[in-house]
């Protein structure tokens, strides 16, 4: 019995103390666990349809009956199966946008589902989304236009109340809603009831969105609440899917409800914000943010998408792809085919992860102790961290392979839930020997995915030069993505000549008759001219690799060699000639303080041509691009008597600057005279980068 005790006594006395090493703590703005939540989803989908569907419109007026809204082959399990597909994670539906429709029955309104021919108005869509999401473990968002263009009430106090009663509906009738969803356009002209009239509003003001975002927390604790107001999370500032290369998911909330911040400063975040707002980036999968039969050929290109996606989720930003629902009610094939082709290149850049297997070493490690060692980023758990002493804000981790390994993609998140810290950082790669730089960047955030040349490495090394606290890194992993073949350019000028461009190295093969093009097509080697109307499909194909790219198609009507430019009210008639030469990124400007809006141009297409539209290609080049507000389009057999075939506005063109397509119908001209009525930033002064016309 003595002997037992004095055994234990020894065994007690030379037992080291287990070590307690204290994790970092906390620093700066935080984000909430339904925050958190959020940055996890990384990838969803937007639905825009509507009445606009049908009417062909962006932003609706306001006067349009709903008996218009009429789908042929309604499906949303259509929708929920495509996002699915595509590994999103949710849907946010436009409950109503600005013209006031709502896709639900509201006991609060008459503009709605229930007075369309849909389902004999007796159809709520966004309860069969809601089970089309729960159907298929997708999560939904609702987007619910605060301004309304066709209510009466607009602008005065009562709308409020309005507005809040249908809030309510959304966020009690349709189960749990990750997001809702505000959108910045607030005021302006519209039907309001028959006053056709313009109605400016306060937007930080006229909403109380204090008391508004109560209601809806008191109502939807679950709800993430994005846009204007006090939000959970950001718009990125632009409409092209695409965050800052520095990115802060924080933001000086209080100077931006005071009216002190830019939107253009959404994009990059504010390094000392106090409150973490990350930036969630929207992007149409085309030009319009509703369908138009038109933009069926002008789905964004496959590299563009994977742009978007490296310049989103790969710049710690959400990203949020619109898919416009056609005019039968499904999600068109063109923009599935695309988006399909997206979801394959992604997977087939990530396919394999590289640094699991490596040596895994750090120059310092929190307390020399294996809870935060540098192995953590490697593990696989979003809860273990590398973390490294309070006072250290500069530090490495390196990753030694067996063999020389080929690396061209580095993925690296922080864990977040102790604050974004990391202010710069660089990825060097070991090549035969010598270490070679191959990223210098700034922030890290919740993802940040890097794109670079393929090396051959030995090993990897991260190093971070530059933090507000000690480090605290949860992952890192790197691939080696196969070689992408980005799709060839096509340009006609206005004579009808080609010109065809593709990457160094890769060549170029075409068809002019709508057929898919092969390596047995005709191979691009010189411009040639086609003054026709035409459809040129063309390939890149890259022979080191045996890969081709995706396919780019460019329609164009009858050549613009007979058109002259007969007349403008003002500008330089010397350089006029930039408006038909077929050159989207030359532009005219016209107008002054002397020479007021409205303006106007007339042109001669030197024949009659039957068309249907016309287009107009805002200035593209540039921090100011003029852009035109309001138009009126008309045609002339003679140059003397004049037909109106168009009016009206170019709606959304200040966030989505994109070629503006009107149509009309057919009429048959020779003389077609295009009026700048009015300019988005109320200034004399405005550009036209190209008009043409729809045949």
């Amino acid at each position: 019995m003595k002997t037992t005790f004095l055994l234990l006594s020894f065994l007690f006395v030379i037992q080291p103390a287990k070590s307690q090493v204290k994790s970092p703590e906390p620093f700066g703005p935080l984000p909430t666990q339904k925050q958190v939540d959020w940055h996890e989803m990384e990838f969803y989908a937007f639905v825009h349809f509507s009445l606009n569907t049908f009417t062909n419109k962006e932003w609706g007026y306001g006067d349009e009956s709903p008996e218009l809204f009429n789908p042929t082959n309604l499906d949303v399990r259509q929708w929920a199966r495509v996002v699915k597909q595509a590994g999103m994670k949710g849907i946010i539906l436009v409950a109503k946008h600005h013209d006031g429709f709502c896709l639900w029955p509201s006991a609060y309104t008459e503009r709605s589902v229930k007075n369309s021919p849909w389902e004999k108005g007796k159809g709520d869509l966004v309860k069969e989304l809601a089970a089309a999401c729960k159907e298929y473990d997708l999560k939904l968002g609702l987007y619910l236009s605060p301004w309304d263009r066709n209510h009466p009430q607009y602008g005065k106090p009562e709308y409020i109340t309005y507005f809040r009663n249908q809030l309510k509906e959304l966020l009690t009738n349709y189960g749990d809603v990750f997001e809702m969803w505000f959108d910045g356009a607030n005021g302006g002209d519209g039907y309001y009831g028959g006053a056709n009239e313009m109605r400016k509003i306060n937007s930080l003001e006229y909403y109380n969105w204090d008391e508004t975002y109560k209601l809806i927390y008191q109502t939807a604790p679950k709800t993430l609440v994005w846009g204007v107001g006090p939000s959970e999370a950001r718009w990125i500032g632009n409409e092209e899917g695409r965050a800052g290369k520095t990115n802060w998911s924080l933001l000086r909330q209080k100077d931006e409800l005071a009216g002190k911040v830019n939107y253009t400063e959404f994009v990059s975040g504010h390094e000392d914000g106090e409150k973490w707002v990350p930036g969630e980036a929207d992007v149409s999968i085309r030009p319009g943010w509703f369908y138009h039969a038109v933009e069926d050929d002008k789905v964004r290109p496959l590299d563009e998408m994977v742009d978007i996606y490296y310049e989103s989720i790969g710049r710690n930003a959400n990203l949020l792809l619109n898919l416009p629902v056609d005019r039968r009610g499904l999600v068109n094939e063109n923009d599935e085919v695309r988006l399909n082709e997206l979801v394959a290149t992604i997977k087939s850049d990530f396919k394999t992860e590289l640094l699991a297997g490596s040596k895994v070493t750090a120059d310092n490690v929190r307390g020399n102790s294996t809870e935060f060692a540098a192995k953590n980023v490697t593990d696989g758990n979003k809860n273990s961290y590398w973390a490294t002493d309070d006072a250290v804000k500069t530090a490495s981790v390196e990753f030694d392979f067996d063999k020389p390994t080929a690396i061209n993609r580095v993925l690296l998140q922080e864990y977040i839930k102790l604050g974004q810290r990391v202010k710069a950082f660089s990825v060097e790669a070991k090549v035969d020997g010598q270490w070679k730089t191959v990223a210098n960047e700034t922030t890290i955030g919740y993802k940040r995915i890097l794109r670079f040349d393929r090396v051959l490495a030995s090993a990897l090394k991260i190093n971070i030069t530059d933090s507000k606290a000690s480090i605290v890194i949860s992952n890192i992993q790197a691939y080696n993505a196969p070689t992408f073949v980005k799709s060839p350019e096509i340009q006609r000028d206005k004579n009808g000549t080609v010109t065809m461009k593709a990457e160094e190295g890769d060549v170029i093969y075409y068809t002019v008759n709508g057929k898919t093009p092969t390596i047995k097509s005709t191979l691009y080697k010189e411009t040639f001219k086609y003054n026709k109307a035409v459809q040129i499909k063309a390939v890149a194909f890259n022979k080191e690799e045996n890969i081709s790219s995706a396919i780019t198609t460019a329609k164009y009507g009858i050549s613009k060699e007979r058109w002259k430019v007969l007349s403008a009210s003002s500008g330089d008639m010397n350089t006029v000639n930039r408006i038909i030469d077929g050159n989207p990124n030359t532009d005219w400007g016209f107008g002054n303080d002397s020479n007021k809006l409205p303006q106007e141009i007339t042109i001669d297409m030197g024949a009659f041509i039957k068309i249907k539209g016309f287009t107009y290609f805002p200035q593209q080049v540039g921090n100011n691009l003029n852009l035109i507000s309001h138009y009126e389009f008309y045609t002339s057999a003679d140059n003397m008597k004049w037909t109106k075939q168009s009016e009206g506005e170019f709606s959304n063109i200040k966030n989505n600057p994109v070629e503006q397509v009107k149509m009309f119908g057919e009429t048959k001209a020779r003389y077609i005279r295009f009026v700048a009525v009015s300019s988005v930033t109320k200034a004399q002064t405005v550009s036209i980068a190209e008009i043409n016309v729809v045949e």
